[in-house]
């Protein structure tokens, strides 16, 4: 028997967006931004030291600019502000963090992130496709 119904999204149909579902949603995956983000700022020279292990150029640059990118981006994210650029610009972070970190995929621990960070791009171009919903500031402009 074949339903119109979407679970969770509160009285979702073709006239009506879900409810609280993609505000939970942005809140659940920018967590994880928010949180790294802080880590950074509490232990600079360790992740500068990181960075610059991962052979990566300009460590105190890219430092500076994955700080600002998982603090800001991640706020933003939750707002639901400019919800679909944040999330495409978060995706290109996510993928190029696998690539640039978690690239050895013989070590357990770096498979696990690697495909993390492929998982949460996936989840953010689910924002992309299909944006901040209801509860952003996107919606209300």
């Amino acid at each position: 028997m074949a339903t119109n119904a979407v679970p969770f999204a509160a009285s979702a149909s073709a006239t009506q967006e879900p409810g609280f579902v993609p505000l939970a949603g942005r809140i659940l995956i920018a967590a994880i931004f928010l949180l790294s983000g802080v880590t950074k700022l509490t232990a600079p020279a360790a992740t500068i030291a990181y960075i610059q292990a991962a052979g990566l150029p300009a460590p105190a640059l890219a430092f500076a600019l994955a700080a600002a990118t998982e603090l800001g981006a991640g706020v933003l994210l939750v707002l639901g502000y400019r919800t679909r650029m944040i999330a495409a610009w978060l995706a290109l972070f996510t993928l190029a963090t696998a690539f640039g970190f978690h690239r050895d995929l013989a070590d357990q621990n770096q498979f696990i992130h690697f495909f993390k960070n492929i998982a949460m791009a996936g989840g953010l171009l689910q924002i992309i496709a299909f944006g901040g919903g209801r509860f952003s500031l996107d919606r209300q402009r």
